[in-house]
């Protein structure tokens, strides 16, 4: 376990649009089981427990969805599920978090995890988490970074110094650079050079310290949140939807990690990490057939190879047919190839210019 001072913060704001027509306004991915091993953001918070314990735990949602994590999270005490009042991107979300962890607890040490990540092997991303959680407590700004498996151009990248990053290592290195989303050109050359990590989106500081640097690079956001009444006063609630939408949108790692200097981070060894960004990466994480077939569900595949089928309640037979997705629910089908996974999120903004509300 980790210093008493130890908070986290699970992020559960997401809409998951890539993972529509399962992944709805108020089912959102985060809700959802896609391997059989309860929901994403019910396996964030109990591969966190060990270090951080469920009454230090803090999530920031949306209104539509923050009654089903209360009912899929009863260990984590009410008042610290939250609801935006509206949704501005990380830097403000964690900004928030910041000013309340620090009403309650001056000291605060807080880790940021995203509540839609899988990884396999929790003990040895909980070591990384006890050391980050020390670096941290000691005024570092660390962040986590995943040993890249291949060249993928939809993930940031982070550069350490040559010859600095042994994956697993608990001692932090410092952060060179972090590097935009590349072509798949520049991806390979990262993937080649060994010094180069992908970014989670995992980061620990102490809260004091995350809410100094929002007042170096974000003041407008820092002096609103600032004129917050302290967290459990009845006027909080009142307070917090006047002002946060007015807070800037701008990601954390656009207005603070990028510009912080000093920033050290930990390269994770194969922890079996994904980030489940769309249900391409769900026909990864599941056990497949011969012929390369993941279903939930029952399924018949006669010379069809690649498949992943998510449509309960039926029999979906396969004929002739290669790497689809096939996604079934009561109002909805969605039928794509699987290496155009990534696009799905545009039917959704198709449906919202349609105005389909009610399949949305």
């Amino acid at each position: 376990m980790a210093s008493s001072h130890s908070h986290a913060l699970i992020l559960a704001g997401g809409r998951g649009t890539r993972f529509w027509p399962r992944s709805r306004k108020s089912r959102a991915k985060q809700v959802l089981d896609f391997v059989g091993a309860g929901t994403l953001i019910e396996q964030t918070v109990a591969r966190l427990a060990p270090v951080v314990p469920p009454e230090r735990m803090w999530i920031l949602t949306n209104g539509l969805l923050r009654d089903e994590i209360i009912r899929q999270l009863p260990q984590v005490p009410k008042r610290q599920i939250l609801a935006e009042p509206e949704g501005r991107n990380t830097a403000p979300a964690i900004g928030l978090a910041a000013k309340i962890m620090h009403d309650v607890d001056p000291d605060a040490v807080m880790g940021v995890f995203p509540a839609d990540q899988f990884i396999s092997r929790p003990a040895g991303f909980r070591s990384l988490m006890r050391a980050a959680y020390k670096a941290a407590s000691a005024g570092e700004m660390a962040l986590l970074g995943i040993q890249p498996r291949w060249p993928e151009t939809g993930y940031g990248y982070i550069e350490f110094p040559q010859g600095a990053m042994k994956p697993g290592d608990l001692s932090p290195v410092p952060v060179v650079r972090f590097r935009e989303k590349p072509d798949l050109k520049t991806a390979e050359k990262f993937v080649a050079a060994g010094h180069f990590c992908w970014n989670a989106g995992i980061f620990f500081w102490r809260a004091d310290v995350y809410m100094a640097q929002l007042w170096q690079h974000l003041p407008q956001t820092a002096a609103l949140l600032d004129s917050l009444p302290l967290f459990g006063s009845r006027k909080f609630a009142g307070r917090l939807a006047e002002v946060f939408p007015h807070c800037e949108n701008i990601s954390v790692d656009y207005a603070v990690i990028e510009k912080a200097s000093g920033v050290v981070g930990f390269a994770a060894a194969d922890i079996g990490w994904s980030d489940v960004g769309s249900f391409n990466a769900v026909h990864e994480l599941l056990k497949k057939d011969g012929s390369g077939n993941a279903s939930r569900g029952d399924v018949l595949a006669l010379d069809a190879r690649g498949n992943y089928v998510d449509a309960p309640g039926k029999l979906v037979a396969l004929l002739g047919v290669d790497d689809l997705i096939v996604v079934d629910t009561p109002d909805a089908l969605l039928v794509t190839r699987r290496d155009s996974a990534q696009r799905v999120g545009e039917l959704v903004k198709q449906i919202e210019k349609q105005k389909r509300h009610e399949l949305l």
